[in-house]
């Protein structure tokens, strides 16, 4: 390798840049391996067509006011703190996601326990009206003392008749279990969607310097990226 003239690899890395087997990492990889590498690796006909291929937006006038490694690089450090900055705009959005989730499951739980409270309550009062039917209808096939004074003190205040109550806390006991089950299927919803949350979140912190412009949502594509990443491993 050492007998090959300049000229030579000068054409050799000329054409890996126009093939675009060689890349900017490959460059520097090339420069640390030598002196002679690292002259050459560092020539503006090298890094004139990975700027302008890399950044199209760079002008030739702007290449020919500087030496074209140099803009590469300003560049390539304005478009790394790019994206680390969409990076942790990201992280922000999906750990404040999490939170509203959480936030939302502490919500829903106060309430259906609240529900809850209110169906026992209910339960309770209709064992009570229950065992006042049952008082009622031995005062009337029963001789008076042969009941006893509690269930004669319960049937003397009812004021609201029994079988009317009866029916309305049944009816109030099935709309709480109802509002209970709704309660349980938007605690399941919630915990599903910060779960998906949390996956994205693991994903992102996983790919940290990935192009997040388009990462709203479900991570679906950073999760097929990551399982290919795996399957690739194994």
């Amino acid at each position: 390798m050492s007998m090959l003239p300049d000229d030579l690899w000068r054409s050799i890395m000329q054409i890996g840049v126009e093939t675009k087997t060689l890349d900017y990492k490959s460059l520097c990889c090339l420069s640390i391996t030598c002196r002679r590498f690292r002259r050459l690796a560092f020539e503006d006909s090298l890094w004139s067509p990975l700027l302008l291929s890399d950044f199209p937006s760079t002008t030739n006038n702007s290449i020919s006011r500087g030496k074209a490694k140099n803009l590469y690089q300003i560049r390539y450090e304005k478009e790394r703190d790019k994206k680390r900055l969409a990076h942790r705009r990201a992280v922000l959005r999906i750990e404040s996601e999490i939170a509203v989730h959480l936030r939302k499951i502490r919500e829903i739980k106060l309430r259906s326990l609240e529900e809850k409270r209110k169906m026992n309550e209910a339960v309770g009062e209709l064992l009570n009206l229950h065992r006042i039917r049952g008082a009622s209808v031995a005062l009337n096939v029963w001789q008076p003392e042969m009941i006893r004074s509690r269930q004669r003190e319960m049937v003397q205040q009812t004021n609201v008749p029994v079988h009317v109550r009866i029916n309305a806390l049944e009816m109030e006991v099935s709309l709480c279990k109802q509002q209970i089950a709704a309660f349980d299927r938007a605690i399941q919803f919630q915990k599903k969607k910060r779960r998906a949350a949390e996956e994205e979140l693991d994903s992102v912190k996983y790919h940290p310097l990935q192009n997040l412009q388009n990462t709203s949502g479900h991570s679906s594509g950073c999760r097929v990226r990551s399982k290919r990443l795996k399957g690739t491993s194994d």
